[in-house]
């Protein structure tokens, strides 16, 4: 059984059992979460929102909470001497889900 679910202005997918990591959710480490928007439950038979599941939730626990490797953004116009350069780490929330409720 799987699960699409909306979190962080994202849409994930996820099956019991897998870790997943999503944008930076509130709680601690070894902390319970769950996640309400689910916008698709599939398996034997498809459930499908509209635009949410009713009833259905994702149930999983916070493992990790952590910060991206770096990226570079550099930015020049050519012949203005414009040059802007800064980095960006996103915050995330790794979850294993432990399950699934339709």
């Amino acid at each position: 059984m799987y699960a699409v679910v909306r979190t962080g202005g994202k849409q994930v997918r996820m099956q019991q059992g897998e870790s997943v990591r999503v944008e930076k959710l509130a709680g601690g480490v070894g902390d319970t979460i769950e996640l309400a928007d689910v916008l698709l439950v599939g398996g034997d038979a498809l459930k499908v929102g509209a635009p949410v599941v009713e009833g259905a939730k994702v149930v999983g626990t916070i493992t990790a909470q952590g910060r991206s490797p770096k990226i570079t953004v550099f930015k020049m116009k050519r012949r203005k001497g414009y040059r802007r350069k800064y980095g960006h780490r996103q915050d995330y929330t790794e979850i294993r889900v432990d399950r699934i409720e339709a």
